[in-house]
């Protein structure tokens, strides 16, 4: 039988540095791995209720085994639940159980949960230390690593928040077993996303390997996990709280959360928005001259391979501009985007209305097919990528 392999990823941010833990069966463990981070005996588990079904009860019974008295905290699941009622509700649970400065709240779920309990962690008491255990894909290759924390607002997505680090995000990737299957593939979207910004290899690996990914091969869903673990964390301990470098990682959710608010984060599920504007951020990139068609035809086919829709069903371009220009990542009031210039690179910079919605009405403005799946595979004449501003490396 072969040894179970624990492995360590160190997120380097001086005195609020941590490590990132990836172990097979961890989640039996959690409580034995939190002297380090809190001397009160009392935890906040944060949880939904889908996620508590299967994974709870383990979880409590190693803190109640390691002396810990845990409260738990079971929320509904869902994007609609990243609301500043459901923060008040989780502060009034905190004070009611007499929570102190030293007591630990652990986030045992997905981003949703993840996002809920650091924002919370970070109010309460102005800052108690908190521990990720993410237990869906998004959130262990992505929104668990990094300090981001928050809630939505009607008119944007986590546009309500706090950089906050966790104490420590532990890993155990066999919860993502239990993981529905349209999550699973909602989350191959940010895995792809790394192998744009930062790693062709990394992306060819995912070319190579989407088949056995698909099937939670072990072996390559570790090292999935892994390498995306790796890549963020370099990115966020040179750039922690998103004044230069780290923006790349918003590349795919300018678009992406344009479309979550204008669906009412009814509909697409976060992955399934970012792997849409994977594709078309690329498009447009393209339109701009920023990089050749084949970029976009590799990235579209990797993304159908994984399951991901690339399509665009909003066929209005305000609607679309006016919820782009309500992202948090709007300076100036201009929209900046992360654009490829080729796989593994990519540069930063504003986008203008008239570029866009030029791009727009090519692509799926009214009688236009809304995929870009059916584009001619040339890129235009006379136009090469433009690497000057290039933040990648």
């Amino acid at each position: 039988m072969a040894a179970v392999i624990e492995q360590i990823v160190p997120v380097m941010l001086g005195e609020r540095s941590y490590d990132i833990v990836l172990r097979p069966g961890l989640l039996a463990t959690v409580g034995d791995r939190l002297s380090a981070f809190t001397t009160s005996p009392k935890i906040g588990v944060v949880t939904d209720r889908h996620v508590a079904s299967h994974y709870l009860s383990t979880t409590l019974r190693s803190l109640r085994k390691a002396g810990y008295d845990p409260t738990q905290i079971i929320l509904p699941p869902g994007e609609r639940t990243k609301t500043l009622g459901t923060i008040a509700k989780i502060l009034d649970v905190l004070a009611r159980h007499k929570f102190e400065r030293q007591s630990l709240l652990l986030a045992l779920g997905g981003g949703v949960v993840g996002d809920i309990t650091g924002f919370a962690a970070a109010i309460y008491q102005r800052g108690i230390p908190f521990v990720q255990v993410p237990t869906s894909l998004v959130a262990q290759v992505d929104s668990s690593v990094g300090g981001k924390t928050g809630v939505d607002h009607r008119l944007g997505k986590n546009l309500i928040g706090a950089f906050y680090q966790p104490r420590a995000v532990l890993i155990d990737p066999l919860t993502l077993r239990t993981l529905p299957s349209r999550e699973w593939i909602a989350g191959l979207a940010e895995v792809i996303k790394y192998g744009i910004i930062a790693d062709e290899e990394f992306f060819a690996f995912l070319e190579q390997k989407m088949p056995a990914l698909l099937k939670l091969e072990a072996t390559s869903v570790n090292h999935v996990i892994t390498r995306s673990c790796e890549i963020k964390a370099q990115v966020v301990a040179a750039d922690e709280r998103e004044s230069d470098r780290r923006r790349i990682l918003n590349y795919g959710h300018t678009i992406g959360h344009a479309l979550e608010s204008l669906a009412g984060y009814r509909g697409l599920i976060h992955g399934e928005a970012v792997g849409i504007g994977l594709v078309q951020e690329a498009d447009l990139a393209c339109h701009m001259g920023l990089c050749d068609r084949d970029v976009v035809e590799r990235i579209r086919s990797l993304v159908q391979r994984a399951g991901l829709s690339e399509r665009v069903s909003q066929r209005s371009f305000l609607p679309m501009w006016k919820a782009m220009q309500h992202d948090k990542k709007v300076v100036g009031g201009r929209v900046v985007g992360v654009w490829p210039v080729r796989i593994g690179a990519v540069v930063i910079q504003p986008i203008e209305q008239p570029i866009c919605a030029e791009w727009f009405q090519t692509r799926h403005g009214r009688g236009r097919r809304s995929s870009i799946g059916r584009l001619p595979s040339k890129a235009p004449v006379g136009r090469k990528p433009r690497a000057k501003g290039d933040r990648s490396r």
